[in-house]
């Protein structure tokens, strides 16, 4: 009999792989706007604005039916297949009469976005999202029915049209009709009057390919449609759309807010260009934030499987003083070097933003604390204090922006995230140590963190016009960061 957590190991690390390697090559699209295409600030700010409303859509149009679905498909008295159709027409029919609202009202949500020349951006996003809350259901069925390779394979068959097609685009097309070449597949697919709409274009094909690929499955499932199970399923689901839109809130709502706020002020250009430098300086910061989603797939079953050993809660407090020390390292990684790592961003219009990066950087270290203390709440069961921190910090989230958009911009958006994760992560802390304490090791997890930023807070004071001796330092700075780590972590001999 084969060992069910390793083959839940193994079908995790599928699942976790095509969903980090999406997010790794769609982070390394950036270079090609900013650098081949050479995207201006407000042009990238418009794919910064529109890709945000695309996050808070995907969680409305699913409204929590993923989780639903896994849920009911287990149970006893229903039946999976029913199950699995039910969700399926709903979704279909949400979807259909949303994408129609789109059609029909191209020109007013175009005018309210303030793109009243750019209706196809409402369409093309219409259809977009509609396709991928359909889709989400069929690859759900996917993993409950443990088909983790094919999963993987349709996921990558979505990442490589869409990567293609930008570098088709942005990387081939584009450059040749600036140099004034033409020929059959310029002619034919490529009109320079589109401009940023390509990367909508590449995101839509590449939708379409995978509700394509999905057809065969869906058309599988005969009819079978109850009401009263839809019913029970959408009140299963309500608070999860709630949980998942105010997580969304907190992610995204900064860069719906700067445009809405701004404009007015400062007009259009300016106003998308400051979203622009804003969205690409976001990406520097997800350097920590793909970690986490790693560690994330990781360590989640891990954290269940360990839950009836004896010392799971020591090996808990030892995961996080191990995360922080990582994150810590990537921190001090990305500030000392960031004069290498800003031509992640090649365009240098860009560059003055990057004043937010350690803001982010903490910021996302925040929540991934706040993401690995959040265990305690999923094993004591008591999963409605997710949901209630999650609301807490989208209210602190917009009240935030509210107040400091009009004052500091952007940078206002980078600090009330930082304030928005940090809050969320102390609460979570309060919370647990009622509910299910864990011991955590408060004193290096604090220690590690202020080492890090004093570090880097102390190396802004350097004044070094010589690059080799400027970068010596750094690395010998690292490498001793690093040592006082191993020397204070070397009398332990778990490795997790």
């Amino acid at each position: 009999m084969s060992n069910p957590l390793k083959k839940l190991a193994g079908q995790t690390a599928i699942y976790g792989l095509t969903s980090i390697v999406g997010r790794l090559l769609n982070w390394f699209l950036v270079p090609v706007y900013l650098g081949i295409a050479n995207f201006t600030t407000d042009q990238y700010g418009i794919i910064t604005e529109m890709y945000s409303y695309v996050a808070f859509l995907v969680v409305f149009l699913t409204y929590g039916m993923e989780t639903a679905y896994f849920r009911f498909s287990t149970l006893e008295e229903h039946n999976s297949k029913t199950v699995y159709t039910t969700v399926i027409y709903s979704l279909f029919a949400t979807s259909f009469i949303f994408i129609a609202f789109a059609f029909l009202f191209d020109q007013p949500i175009a005018n309210w976005l303030k793109y009243p020349n750019n209706t196809e951006f409402v369409t093309w996003f219409a259809i977009i999202v509609g396709l991928d809350a359909i889709s989400s259901i069929p690859m759900a069925k996917l993993r409950a029915d443990n088909r983790p390779i094919k999963f993987a394979a349709i996921n990558f068959a979505n990442i490589g049209v869409n990567i293609g097609l930008n570098l088709f685009f942005l990387a081939y097309c584009l450059p040749k009709h600036l140099a004034g070449e033409t020929n059959w597949l310029l002619k034919t697919f490529y009109n320079p009057e589109i401009g940023v709409g390509y990367v909508f274009i590449a995101n839509l094909i590449a939708s379409i390919v995978k509700f394509i690929l999905l057809l065969p499955d869906m058309f599988k499932a005969k009819f079978g449609f109850e009401l009263t199970l839809l019913r029970k399923m959408f009140i299963y689901a309500l608070p999860l759309l709630i949980f998942g839109l105010s997580g969304i809130v907190n992610e995204t709502i900064d860069r719906i807010m700067l445009k809405r706020m701004l404009f007015d002020v400062l007009g259009e250009k300016e106003t998308l260009s400051q979203l622009g430098i804003y969205g690409a300086c976001y990406k520097v910061s997800i350097i920590i934030t793909l970690f986490i989603q790693a560690f994330r797939y990781a360590a989640e079953p891990f954290f269940f499987a360990q839950e009836k050993e004896k010392d799971a809660k020591d090996i808990y407090s030892k995961v996080m003083t191990y995360f922080v020390i990582v994150c810590a390292t990537i921190f001090l990684g990305v500030m000392l070097f960031i004069d290498v790592v800003k031509y992640f961003i090649p365009n240098e219009a860009f560059w003055v933003g990057l004043q937010v990066v350690p803001i982010l950087l903490f910021a996302n270290i925040s929540l991934g604390i706040y993401y690995n203390q959040s265990i305690w709440y999923k094993l004591s069961g008591k999963t409605k204090f997710g949901a209630y921190i999650g609301i807490f910090g989208a209210v602190i989230t917009i009240i935030l922006n509210y107040i400091w958009i009009p004052i500091y911009g952007y940078i206002g958006s980078a600090w009330a995230t930082l304030i928005c994760y940090s809050s969320m992560m102390f609460l979570s802390f309060i919370l647990s140590r009622k509910h299910y304490p864990i011991k955590y090791d408060l004193a290096k997890v604090f220690l590690y963190l202020s080492l890090a930023f004093g570090l880097y807070f102390g190396n802004t004071y350097l004044t070094l016009e010589n690059t080799f001796i400027k970068y010596s330092i750094h690395s010998f700075i690292i490498i001793g960061f690093v040592g006082v780590i191993y020397w204070l972590e070397r009398p332990k001999k778990v490795v997790i």
